[in-house]
């Protein structure tokens, strides 16, 4: 169910995706060693998806950490190996 109103909820979706997206493929890189440590920032809807994307890192064998701003504007995800 769409809960944003008004006709940028098109682009609202596609944001959303496109974060989802980044997050996995963090996830990805740092689960299989391409990569120690990734952080995927100016995120706008980070704090929205920082659950699914504490779930899919548990799952992967790593685990993210929240980095938001004093503003609340910029979010960030930061994922990393596992804590053994």
């Amino acid at each position: 169910m769409n809960t944003f109103s008004g006709g940028g909820s098109d682009a609202v979706e596609r944001t959303i995706d496109h974060e989802r997206t980044l997050i996995s493929e963090a996830i990805q890189m740092v689960a299989s060693g391409a990569s120690p440590r990734v952080t995927v920032a100016s995120m706008h809807f980070g704090e929205v998806l920082l659950p699914e994307a504490r779930t899919l890192a548990a799952a992967a064998g790593v685990h993210v950490v929240a980095l938001w701003t004093l503003d609340q504007f910029n979010h960030a995800i930061a994922v990393e190996p596992g804590l053994g």
